[in-house]
């Protein structure tokens, strides 16, 4: 049998500062799958985008005739419309333990991250929610030096939403401390950036961005 390519009439507009933006763009390259990508300037948005979406909202997957337009919803379908390598458990308690993780790191840290990169808020309070979003990271270092990924042996979901939180923490303003406590999430971290899928996901702005 020959190799099937992974082709597809996808469009992906996508926020190339975005850390939404950038999960799903892990999960395509993580795919392997052909897809156009449209480096959207929020500030100059395309007039398609809005008859696309109602929201007028990035990231938006655009697939035949299917549109989607939040990030957990388009990577739950891509790892469902391209099973390989799974990026979801198997199992229906892993799977929900999965979403339950995601939902977690969205609560917990993506509002940290939009409030800090857009400066939505006084001085003190970006000072606040940096010194927030540090210790909560420095507090969950010893789960990996458990197992490579987070709370896995595999890369998985979790992982693509974990990277580009860790990616934007010098543009944030925020750097680890290298020590033994964080040791375990310093080495999670580069194992993250080593990844291809990881490298071939990046935006020009992520590129630009310091990775620490």
């Amino acid at each position: 049998m020959g190799v099937v390519t992974k082709r597809s009439s996808m469009l992906f507009y996508s926020d190339g500062n975005s850390q939404y933006s950038h999960q799903v763009r892990i999960v395509l390259a993580e795919k392997g799958v052909t897809v156009d990508i449209v480096d959207v300037d929020i500030h100059d948005k395309p007039e398609d985008l809005a008859d696309l979406n109602p929201y007028n909202t990035l990231p938006t997957l655009v697939d035949r005739d299917l549109i989607l337009y939040e990030s957990g919803i388009m990577m739950e379908y891509l790892d469902e419309r391209f099973p390989h390598p799974p990026l979801f458990p198997v199992y229906p308690v892993a799977r929900a333990q999965s979403r339950l993780w995601m939902h977690r790191i969205e609560k917990d840290w993506c509002s940290l991250v939009e409030k800090i990169q857009y400066e939505e808020g006084t001085d003190k309070e970006l000072k606040e929610a940096r010194k927030e979003l540090l210790e909560s990271l420095i507090s969950i270092a010893p789960i990996f030096s458990e197992k490579p990924f987070f709370m896995s042996e595999e890369f998985t979901i979790v992982d693509c939403c974990v990277l580009p939180i860790l990616w934007r923490l010098p543009e944030l303003g925020i750097k680890l401390p290298d020590n033994k406590s964080t040791k375990p999430l310093l080495e999670y971290r580069q194992r993250l950036y080593d990844r291809e899928s990881v490298q071939e996901s990046l935006s020009e702005q992520e590129k630009e961005m310091a990775s620490g």
